[in-house]
């Protein structure tokens, strides 16, 4: 259970302020406790306790002696059924808040699309985002399992949104010298699964450091850079794609295999081997002028 530890904090966030103390009159012994701890903590939070638990034992105790209720009359108070139900409803309409519909949640989920998925993939940061936009348009935030559904939901349009406008970038040419390291065949007799070393051979390749510093190393290296430069990526491909998402979309391609990328939808593996190789190319770069 969560615990308080200073005196200042209890009496910040947990005196009862203003037309706050009228809101409990007519209320008697459980439910004005109840009640108090439920504005308290809904003017904090722009949401309603889970139940008990959520409740420390010092606040349910600083808030008793407010409204001259022994605490222990909380135990016997119903967190679900008809008259706290009603409590939550006269609350929100003293905040000015409405509960969260479908239409609202939708609408969540459009905005974090557009604004946030495309520069943020932290779930926890794009949750901190919505929270925000509910508590912005008075909006009681739905329950935690409807807001992971909401956060995952846009997290895949985003990615989605924004992978679709990298591919357009890519010409048809580009595509398939991207096709060639998934499905490589340089020899149209090889059996599928010398066509799948291949394939995996390059990628490792490209993928691999170049170890100790020698004359087979540097030489090795400007294949690799002229073997990156001859897939003919655009320059500018990624420049507008906030750093942190190539670099998530550079470590999801390092670990995959021919095999792999084929289980993907095509723009995908395209998107995820421009920032690979968009990323490598720099690297092996600098390494160079090292």
């Amino acid at each position: 259970m969560p615990r308080v530890s200073e005196q200042d904090e209890l009496i910040e966030h947990w005196t009862r302020l203003g037309d706050e103390v009228a809101l409990v009159e007519g209320k008697r012994g459980r439910n004005a406790l109840a009640f108090g701890l439920l504005v308290r903590f809904y003017a904090r939070r722009g949401r309603f306790p889970h139940g008990r638990l959520e409740l420390p034992d010092q606040v349910v105790e600083f808030v008793a002696k407010q409204v001259r209720v022994s605490a222990v009359e909380l135990s016997s108070y119903g967190w679900t059924g008809r008259t706290h139900e009603r409590h939550r409803a006269e609350i929100r309409g003293f905040f000015g808040f409405v509960e969260c519909s479908v239409a609202d949640q939708s609408d969540a989920t459009d905005w974090l699309v557009a604004e946030v998925t495309e520069v943020e993939r932290r779930p926890e940061q794009v949750r901190a985002e919505l929270l925000g936009w509910l508590r912005g348009r008075r909006l009681e935030p739905p329950t935690a399992g409807r807001i992971d559904r909401i956060v995952r939901s846009a997290l895949d349009r985003g990615e989605a949104q924004l992978m679709e406008l990298v591919a357009a970038l890519l010409t048809e040419d580009v595509r398939a010298r991207l096709n060639e390291l998934v499905f490589a065949v340089p020899d149209e007799r090889a059996e599928p699964a010398e066509r799948e070393d291949s394939a995996r051979d390059v990628l490792v390749w490209v993928k691999s450091d170049p170890g100790r510093l020698s004359l087979n190393t540097m030489l090795d290296e400007i294949a690799k850079l002229e073997t990156i430069r001859a897939i003919g990526l655009p320059g500018e491909l990624l420049v507008w794609v906030a750093s942190k998402i190539v670099t998530g979309w550079r470590a999801r391609a390092a670990v995959q295999s021919p095999s792999h990328f084929r289980g993907f939808a095509s723009t995908t593996w395209w998107v995820l081997l421009s920032a690979l190789l968009v990323e490598r190319e720099r690297e092996i770069t600098d390494t160079l002028v090292e």
